[in-house]
């Protein structure tokens, strides 16, 4: 690799920015895509390396292209340091996200409680900042606790975070959407963030709350149907558990 192709991707990964080294094979010719103009047939092979996170050769008009991607990482950031993120916290890396757990009560953040977890005891408006939810970050939020949840749903629907969950009930998710209203944002933008967080398997148990969130992650990283946000529908009288209580 060139010395100059090298500093602009260490740029663009510094940034966090998803990128896509094509090497043609025949001269050595180097492109960055999608900071380099290519032709439509590469850019198409470049944009499913990316989806596919896969290197490999391709021909294209006759020329054979080596297809390089190198996405950002995958992240989940979780508020609150609780018993369901425990239980997430051995899922994550598996399915190839980095989780960080972000909860300013220290008593609670601790590696003893979370192993192998990053953690973050800054308040989440100040932790966000630094984190900076991208299009492979998924936000998760779980204290119930505006003081915390709030700050972090705000900047996540600021962000192109690609998951945005938020555990309570449909009444606490009401009241919820109404702070946020009073915050500036609008109907559609607040349709992005799944409440009740997870997929509906009727969990009652942290870690059976822990697995429907996680599959509701991968799916809509995935692009599933099962990952998209369900419509909100008028509070109910229902059965109560970890996952949906107020």
């Amino acid at each position: 690799m060139k010395a100059e192709t090298l500093a602009r991707l260490q740029t663009e990964r510094a940034a966090q920015r998803p990128v896509v080294l094509l090497t043609r094979l025949t001269d050595g010719a180097e492109h960055l895509w999608p900071q380099d103009s290519v032709s439509s047939a590469l850019a198409d092979a470049a944009r499913a390396a990316l989806g596919s996170e896969k290197a490999g050769s391709v021909t294209i008009d006759g020329e054979p292209w080596f297809i390089h991607p190198h996405n950002p990482p995958l992240r989940i950031i979780v508020v609150g340091a609780v018993h369901i993120a425990q239980a997430m916290a051995p899922m994550a890396a598996p399915l190839g996200f980095q989780m960080i757990v972000v909860d300013p009560r220290r008593a609670f953040a601790t590696t003893e409680r979370l192993p192998g977890v990053t953690l973050n005891t800054d308040w989440p408006d100040d932790a966000m900042a630094v984190l900076k939810p991208d299009a492979r970050t998924a936000v998760v939020t779980l204290t119930h606790d505006p003081k915390l949840d709030d700050p972090a749903l705000d900047a996540a629907l600021k962000s192109d975070a690609f998951y945005i969950g938020a555990l309570g009930s449909r009444r606490t998710h009401a009241k919820r959407l109404a702070r946020l209203t009073d915050l500036g944002h609008g109907a559609e933008a607040m349709a992005r963030i799944h409440a009740p967080v997870g997929l509906d398997i009727e969990a009652v148990t942290a870690p059976e709350i822990a697995l429907s969130v996680m599959a509701e992650i991968v799916a809509a990283r995935r692009g599933a149907a099962l990952g998209d946000p369900r419509p909100i529908s008028a509070p109910t009288e229902g059965r109560i558990s970890i996952g949906i209580s107020a």
